[in-house]
């Protein structure tokens, strides 16, 4: 489904991403992992195009999406979520979900039935006339996830989804990751709630100083000795 090749960003000297490869398989999991500054978030801002000045090409069902702007990604079928939760505050949860429903139909009433379909798809039925700055931080990410499901993507990029959740809460997600998984998106995701990656992934790369130094069954990931030299050991 999605293949990037040799992706590298650089910040003035320093070199962020360093000539990074991955392949996505459709209807796949694929977690990726790497310390504070690994270049994981920025790797994800260049195949969404939130950076375009980045060296490499990325590929999605065999069309050059390579320096796309992120709404004609976002067209294509790629969508993303971002570490720190950014509603609009002042909409409505169905409001909010309306947003991402626009970017496949101009139609208010079917972006409204496509809004309140994803929203009851992960659980927010109840809330979706309450102003989304009145959500729980769980409940806002529920919501970042269904304005995204709601732009009908082919793969979901799950930037830190968990972050900030309780435990409980975490295992409530793991369960709507893969129910959206089965629903038919493909998802690559960061994550730093390991035994969630770890259960969810079919797959796991590794990224360390901006290289990919593993890329393997969880199995494999947990095992490899540079990676817990480099990321596990320090847990």
């Amino acid at each position: 489904m999605l293949i990037a090749k040799n992706i590298s960003k650089r910040f003035a000297e320093s070199l962020v991403v360093d000539r990074v490869n991955l392949e996505v398989a459709n209807g796949e999991i694929l977690g990726i992992i790497g310390g504070n500054g690994a270049g994981k978030t920025t790797f994800f801002n260049c195949l969404s195009g939130y950076y375009t000045d980045y060296t490499g090409t990325v590929m999605f069902e065999g069309r050059d999406i390579t320096h796309r702007k992120p709404h004609e990604i976002c067209k294509r079928g790629i969508v993303r979520t971002f570490q720190i939760v950014k509603p609009f505050g002042k909409m409505t949860v169905l409001e909010n979900a309306m947003v991402g429903a626009y970017n496949c139909t101009r139609n208010s009433t079917a972006a409204q039935e496509i809004a309140q379909e994803t929203i009851s798809f992960v659980g927010l039925s109840a809330q979706q006339n309450r102003p989304a700055r009145d959500l729980t931080l769980s409940n806002q990410r529920r919501l970042e996830l269904a304005r995204a499901l709601a732009t009908r993507p082919k793969l979901l990029l799950l930037d830190e989804v968990m972050a900030g959740l309780t435990p409980t809460e975490s295992e409530v997600m793991v369960k709507l990751i893969r129910k959206i998984c089965d629903s038919g998106v493909t998802i690559l995701m960061i994550e730093h709630v390991m035994s969630a990656l770890m259960t969810l992934s079919n797959r796991v790369l590794v990224l360390d100083h901006g290289q990919a130094i593993a890329l393997g069954t969880p199995e494999d990931i947990s095992s490899h000795p540079a990676v817990i030299e480099s990321y596990l050991g320090e847990i």
